[in-house]
């Protein structure tokens, strides 16, 4: 705000200070006041001698003095607040009586001293505090109310009545000033309060020139304060409406505040930890931060957003978009300071919780050793309003807001310029903390010489946030893709999870073929890992020393089911289950039944290949993305094993007790063609699965996601296109669908079992054969079709379950209609 001088005399410049003969006129107006304090002192003491004593005690310096100061013997207003103190509440009534019998200029002359008085927030003689305030009891941020208690001119009266209001603003921004500058309210507060207080010192040094006016000019009127202190009037009033807006919204949330709140809390912290005593630290952390239940300040990006609102809701006032714009520039200082720290070099720089990203410190990147849900990348840092780029929203952490559908508290609130670009922000101070966890200095490119301090309010601020975006993403891909190779390392998983070369794992089944025989529990996995480095010996087996041997505690089979029937997909959150709760009934009945009639899971069905990677590849090779890929991988060995035993099988059904024809024993003819013809059905679903999961699935995604790669422009896109690849192929492989899972993994394990007794079915065809050369009846020949019949209608049964596949090929998945076609040929009995 600008300050309006008054000018007594046409030549008279401007001048706040005091020549020595104002000087002297002031300080012997002081002399004379006191003068004038001591003849009253002696009269009330003739009157009253109990006032002496007091009168002794502030002589000797018990009670300090305004006057004994030298700041207020130079300030001419505050002189005289000791003596307007002074006068007894008991006089005042006899003084407006008096008042009111004046002359009116006389009037004007004693009202413009008080208005002087009131301006600064200080009771007068004439204009007192309003009959409904206390200081002890009323808020100090709501401004001190005046009242005109003496009869006066209407005219004088009327414009006396205007100038109150400005006593309560000022009264009431001072306060605000004073209370906002703790450090609990953050910087944007200290840059807003240190604004107004530049406006308040304008607004002094105007009081100081009117108060000058006032002593030395006659032709000072009313009328003239009037008009020098309108525009101040209309900007005061601007600063008090928003004070007042964040002071009542702080409010508001204090009695919003429900006695559930701290169960809430409470429960969103569990939430957010998850599970695992190795966050122990994050909950005293998170304990010793506040106390729970305690409103939150209005600060930092709430508070830029209250002045931008507001702002924007005037802007059709000239005055009040320069006023709000002014504040809001100056506010969003330290704002934009910790915007820039953090998307130039990775750091988060925000004490008081006032930028819109936050860090959880207890995760770090060694968690992704162990991490299955990519915590690290997900939420280590995080957007204070739960906001992701996917359609779902964290809702750990997240305040509510202060009223319901508004806006939300602190630093949770994101400035409206911000908005449309806090993905961004987030996203390029992630990359760089991961170019600087690797201990690679980010390269900070300095702003020219001269140039303007980054405002939240100034149109270069998004050409900056893009700049920052594309440099921080450019360097990030670049230290995946090039310097730690990642895909080399993308195909080094496809060659040894997804067999695209399985002349190893061939030679491994061979050199451990006695150990996985064995019990998954007793099977040695130091021994396994030995067999599996000696299997890894050709020369283009890249990155083989990072690829491990691994024991599962669960079936496959059991454990997709167990992990559809809670969440409905792979990776998918507890909670997030199948809509209608299609399967779950079955699926638990197929696990009781399962329970009844458990075995010891073999070795060959538990056995999966592990890979470590260090960081940062294992932001993109993390755990989850290497669960999936031991899926696929269990899958695939699984049919794998099963097409090598029926293969077996088939070799040996290759000897004269299969081939040599025995005519005078039809039905043994007819048992073994039976069983022929079950054994070439077997192999010819598992081969087709086989081919249908490698050929029509596996290679074509690859093929996509090598393409995606190429083209690739973002570290996030990246990541999405990595685990998009992985669950379109276990959704393509029939791995997320209970109901396909459960009938083709039925039909697999009856292969696999089926195998497992051809020496049986040898011995029985070799009993038979010697039995009908010998001419002796065969009495066991009805045992043989009943043991055979089982395997047969078990088969049947299931593969009429695999219709469904064709459903699903229409409805759902149409990657699926080949796998259709392949299996029509197996699904019946000639």
């Amino acid at each position: 705000m600008d300050p309006y001088t008054p000018k007594t005399r046409p030549a008279r410049k401007k001048n706040l200070t005091l020549s020595a003969k104002e000087y002297t006129k002031i300080t012997g107006t002081i002399a004379s006041v006191r003068r004038n304090r001591q003849l009253s002192d002696d009269i009330d003491e003739e009157i009253d001698p109990r006032v002496h004593s007091s009168r002794e005690t502030r002589r000797r310096g018990h009670e300090p003095s305004f006057i004994a100061e030298t700041s207020f013997v130079r300030a001419p207003l505050n002189s005289r607040v000791g003596a307007t103190k002074s006068i007894p509440k008991s006089k005042g009534k006899e003084r407006e009586d008096v008042l009111d019998h004046l002359p009116v200029l006389t009037q004007e002359a004693l009202i413009l001293e008080d208005l002087l008085y009131v301006l600064m927030g200080i009771e007068g003689t004439y204009i007192t505090y309003h009959p409904d305030y206390s200081p002890e009891d009323d808020d100090p941020l709501q401004g001190i109310r005046f009242l005109v208690a003496s009869p006066l001119d209407p005219s004088l009266r009327d414009l006396a009545e205007r100038v109150l209001p400005l006593g309560t603003y000022y009264t009431a921004t001072s306060a605000f000033v004073e209370s906002r500058s703790h450090l609990d309210y953050g910087l944007v507060n200290h840059a807003l309060c240190a604004a107004i207080r530049d406006m308040l010192k304008e607004y002094q040094t105007l009081l100081s020139q009117l108060e000058h006016a006032f002593n030395t000019s006659p032709q000072f009127t009313l009328q003239k304060l009037w008009f020098y202190i309108h525009p101040t009037i209309q900007t005061l009033s601007l600063v008090y409406q928003l004070v007042l807006e964040l002071t009542n919204t702080e409010d508001d949330e204090g009695s919003c505040l429900s006695s559930s709140s701290d169960d809430d809390e409470q429960t969103a912290r569990d939430e957010a930890l998850g599970l695992g005593g190795a966050k122990l630290k994050a909950v005293l952390s998170e304990i010793t931060k506040s106390s729970a239940g305690a409103a939150i300040p209005v600060k930092g990006g709430e508070v830029l957003t209250v002045i931008y609102e507001r702002m924007q809701s005037m802007s059709g006032d000239p005055t009040a978009c320069k006023v709000y714009g002014t504040l809001l520039s100056a506010a969003s200082v330290p704002y934009a300071e910790m915007l820039r720290e953090w998307i130039t070099t990775g750091r988060l720089q925000d004490p008081y919780e006032e930028f819109c990203v936050k860090e959880s410190k207890f995760i770090s990147k060694g968690i992704l050793e162990v991490d299955y849900t990519d915590e690290y990348w997900e939420r280590r840092y995080t957007l204070r309003d739960g906001s992701t780029l996917s359609s779902k929203s964290q809702h750990t952490g997240v305040p509510p807001p202060r009223t319901p559908g508004g806006r939300l508290p602190g630093g949770a609130c994101i400035p409206p310029s911000l908005e449309g670009w806090k993905h961004k922000v987030l996203l390029a101070g992630k990359y760089l903390n991961v170019i600087r966890e690797c201990g690679i200095e980010v390269q900070v490119n300095q702003p020219p010489a001269g140039e303007q301090q980054l405002s939240m309010d100034d149109q270069k601020l998004y050409k900056f946030l893009e700049d920052a975006y594309t440099h921080a993403n450019r360097t990030l891909l670049q230290l995946l893709l090039q310097d730690q190779q990642l895909i080399p390392r993308l195909r080094s998983l496809k060659r040894y999870f997804f067999l695209s070369q399985s002349c190893f794992l061939t030679h491994l089944l061979d050199l451990a073929h006695t150990e996985l025989k064995k019990p998954a529990k007793s099977a040695s996995i130091v021994k396994l890992q030995s067999l599996l480095d000696l299997a890894l010996t050709s020369e283009d087996a890249l990155f083989r020393e990072d690829v491990k041997a691994s024991i599962a505690s669960t079936g496959l089979y059991e454990w997709l089911l167990k992990v559809i029937s809670v969440s409905g997909v792979i990776g998918g959150e507890e909670g997030e289950g199948m809509p209608d709760g299609t399967g779950q009934e079955d699926s638990k009945r197929d696990r009781d039944k399962d329970k009844d009639e458990k075995k010891p899971m073999l070795a060959i069905d538990a056995i999966a290949l592990d890979y470590t990677v260090k960081f940062p590849l294992s932001l993109v090779i993390s755990r989850k993305t290497i669960l999936r890929y031991q899926l696929l991988f269990r899958f695939l060995l699984h049919l794998k094993n099963v097409e090598q035993s029926l293969g077996s099988m088939w070799v040996e059904q290759k000897t004269a007790t299969w081939r040599k024809s025995v005519p005078n024993h039809p039905e043994f003819e007819q048992w073994r063609l039976r069983v022929l013809l079950l054994r070439t059905r077997m192999l010819a679903f598992v081969q087709q699965i086989l081919a249908f999961v490698t050929f029509e699935v596996l290679e074509p995604n690859w093929r996509s996601l090598e393409a995606k790669l190429a083209k690739v422009t973002t570290v996030d896109q990246l990541l999405r296109d990595h685990v998009d690849f992985l669950d379109t192929c276990l959704k393509e492989c029939m791995l997320t669908s209970a109901k396909l899972l459960r009938a083709y993994s039925r039909m697999i394990v009856t292969c696999s079992t089926f195998a497992l007794y051809s020496a049986s079915f040898t011995k029985s065809a070799s009993q038979a054969l010697s039995a009908a050369e010998s001419g002796d009846g065969d009495q066991a020949m009805g045992k043989r079709w009943e043991f055979l019949k089982k395997f047969e209608s078990n088969f049947n049964h299931w593969c009429f379950h695999l219709d469904c596949v064709q459903y699903y090929a229409s409805s759902e998945n149409v990657s699926l209609l080949p796998l259709v076609v392949r299996l029509s040929s197996i699904k019946s009995v000639t």
